[in-house]
Parts: structure tokens; C-alpha cells; sequence
């Protein structure tokens, strides 16, 4: 069982190394395809839309047929994607290359992300602190992949390049796991038909405290995937800095997230994990404010720092959750998150709308509805 999780874990951190080398190389990419930010919106938009289509039905799925057939045939288009990216040479084939990517990623990494839920149930809060451990390391890695691969003249492409051979591997690995946690999510989903799992997914929409979570992991997102996609074009563009030093202000955001994610795993077993987050909402609105005020390089990176660390644990708090509402129904959960998701897959390309129109600077303050909706969101103590 600890070698599966272990594999698990390291499938997270492979696609967060992918997701950080491409942050980071945004600029690059840019300026190689000659691309608009309605163009960046677009490609950080539309292939969320088309995964929240496919991928509800792949976490159904995933409590009711094979799952580690859908780990593996995801994990075989997520390498077929990425090697796609790295040869890519317009617009429209990188499109293509993210069209593929996303729900390939959904069949690959969230599948196995329910699964590690599947494994000690009791456990859900500090297990997925653990996963998102392991995809901050892979986000620190990516800009220092990133990074290794310019100081080689190999550029952006050979980071996907190697992200596809190393995925292959991985691949092989999780199709010789034994153990049944990787075939299904338990004994609840067998049985069970597609129909009735799509219609149990339906119900749970329909739950309150589903939809609060559901809602609550949207508007954090601005504080973390929004956040760091837009990063480092607004320091370039905005701060007037140099490629290389926003791929250094994205290493640093990454690096006192991953700082952070590690203590709080620790913090978790004294503090209450809903009363950290309504703390640090209210930390993060203020950082966020004063990072977006102030103008010197150096000032901007410590309040980078200050941000990715007090980020910590939003996204696994709220997320062990929601798996904690729908208990025996990790695939479904998936599947209800997703499809709750295509809303929003809207905010990259409404924030692109906006920069296109009114700047980049003007965008960013539009995060800052992220912080403000967990301070209104989360439920009080009393209410608990």
C-alpha cells in the first residue's frame, strides 16, 4: 500500500512540474508563437472547458468500471500531449497540445489523487496535504527545470520533452501496481451502472454542503492556478522586470508554497484546518493589496513569498472536504468538481478579456475576490 501511494504521489508531482515549467516559460512562449493575451486566455481557458465536459464521466468512471485502466490509457495521452507541446511550433497546435492535456490529466492525475483518498480514509485532511506537498515540489522543480534546460540553449521545449519520457515510466509503473486500489474506489461503486453513477453525481450537486465546497474551491483557485498563470506576465509586462527575473519571482512564490505546504501538515494536528483558512483569507487580501501597490522588485518578491506561503493548505483543506461529503464516492467527487469547474474555466479567459482591454494591472485586482469569498464562504464554528 506505500508504494502505491508513493507512485501516486509521484504522478502529482509530474504534472505540477509541468504546470510550474509552463508558468514560468509563459513569457518565452509568448514571444516564440507571437502570442496576444486573449491568445493566453484562450489557452489556459478553453482546455478547462473541454476537460470539465469529459472528465465527470471519466471520475464516474472511476467508481464504477476499471480505474487503473483509466490511469493508464490517461497517462498514455498525457505523454502523447506533452511530447505534442514540445514540437508545437503555431498557436493552434499548442492549443491542440492543452486540449489533449487537461482531461488526460484528469483520467491520469485526479484519478489517482481519489484513489490516494481511497487508501486510508480517516486520514483525508493529512493525505492531501501530502499531495499537495508533492505537487509543490514538482511546481518548485518545474521553473528550475525551466531554468536548467535555457542555461543548456535546449529552451521551454525540452522541459515537455522530458515530462513525456518521464511520464512513460510512470505509466509502465502504475500498470504493474498490485492491489485493488488502483482497479476501483471500493466496494460501494461496484455493481454500480454508468447511468446510475452519472445520476448519483447529479444528486450530489444538489447538496448543499457539496456546492459549498464546490464553490469555495473556485474562488481559492484565484489565489493559486489564476495567480501564478498570470504571474509572470505581469512582471514582465507590469513590473518591468526581465524574463529571468519573473521566472525567478514564480520560483519564489513556488518555494515558500511548498515551505508552507510541508508545515501544514504539521499544523493540521493542533489547529482546526476551516479556522486556519478563514486567518489566512484575511492575510492573503491584505498581501495581495499591498503586492499590487508597491512598486520595487524587491518589495514585490517578499510579498511573493509572504503569499505563497500563507496559500498554504486552501486547496487541500477544502478539498479533503468535499471527498469527507461524499464518503465511498472518490471518482464521483471528481466528477461533481469537474463538472462545478466549467464555471471556473471562465476566469482565465474573463481575466484575459480584461487585461486585453484594460491591462494586465487592472486584471490582477479582480484575485482579490478569492480571499474575500472564503472570508463570506466558510462556515463559522458556531455553525459547524
Amino acid at each position: 500500500m506505500r508504494l502505491i501511494s508513493e507512485l501516486l504521489l509521484l504522478i502529482e508531482f509530474l504534472d505540477e512540474l509541468v504546470f510550474g515549467a509552463r508558468e514560468a516559460a509563459w513569457p518565452l512562449i509568448r514571444a516564440e508563437l507571437g502570442l496576444t493575451y486573449g491568445q493566453v486566455g484562450i489557452l489556459l481557458g478553453l482546455p478547462r472547458i473541454v476537460s470539465g465536459l469529459i472528465e465527470p464521466l471519466l471520475g464516474v468512471l472511476g467508481d464504477v468500471w476499471r480505474r487503473r485502466a483509466l490511469v493508464v490509457g490517461g497517462g498514455v495521452v498525457f505523454a502523447l500531449a506533452l511530447a505534442l507541446s514540445s514540437v508545437s511550433r503555431s498557436y493552434g497546435w499548442l492549443l491542440l497540445s492543452f486540449v489533449l492535456f487537461y482531461p488526460a490529466s484528469g483520467a491520469f492525475v485526479s484519478l489517482s489523487q481519489a484513489t490516494l483518498m481511497d487508501l486510508a480514509p480517516r486520514h483525508r485532511d493529512r493525505n492531501m496535504a501530502r499531495w499537495t506537498l508533492a505537487g509543490s515540489l514538482g511546481v518548485v522543480a518545474g521553473p528550475i527545470a525551466l531554468g536548467a534546460a535555457a542555461a543548456l540553449s535546449l529552451g521551454w521545449r525540452a522541459v515537455y520533452a522530458g515530462a513525456a519520457l518521464a511520464t512513460v515510466l510512470l505509466v509502465l509503473a502504475a500498470r504493474g501496481a498490485s492491489g485493488t486500489a488502483t482497479v476501483h474506489s471500493g466496494s460501494e461503486g461496484e455493481g454500480t451502472s454508468l447511468v446510475e453513477g452519472l445520476r448519483g453525481a447529479w444528486l450530489a450537486l444538489q447538496r448543499r454542503s457539496v456546492l459549498r465546497w464546490l464553490t469555495l474551491l473556485q474562488f481559492s483557485d484565484l489565489m493559486l492556478d489564476v495567480l501564478l498563470g498570470y504571474l509572470a506576465l505581469y512582471m514582465v509586462d507590469v513590473g518591468q522586470v526581465t524574463s529571468s527575473q519573473a521566472a525567478l519571482a514564480v520560483a519564489v512564490w513556488s518555494g515558500a508554497g511548498l515551505v508552507g505546504d510541508y508545515l501544514i501538515i504539521q499544523l493540521l494536528r493542533r489547529v482546526d484546518g476551516l479556522a486556519y483558512l478563514r486567518v489566512s483569507a484575511a492575510i492573503e487580501l491584505i498581501l495581495l493589496s499591498a503586492f499590487l501597490l508597491v512598486s520595487p522588485y524587491a518589495v514585490k518578491v517578499c510579498l511573493l513569498g509572504l503569499l505563497g506561503l500563507f496559500n498554504a493548505g486552501w486547496y487541500s483543506i477544502l478539498k479533503a472536504q468535499l471527498y469527507t461529503a461524499m464518503p465511498g464516492k472518490s471518482g464521483t467527487a471528481m466528477a461533481v468538481s469537474n463538472i462545478f469547474g466549467l464555471a471556473g474555466a471562465l476566469i482565465p479567459l474573463a481575466l484575459g478579456w480584461v487585461a486585453q482591454r484594460a491591462g494586465l494591472s487592472v486584471a490582477m485586482w479582480l484575485l482579490l475576490v478569492g480571499p474575500v469569498a472564503l472570508l463570506v464562504g466558510l462556515p463559522s464554528r458556531r455553525a459547524r
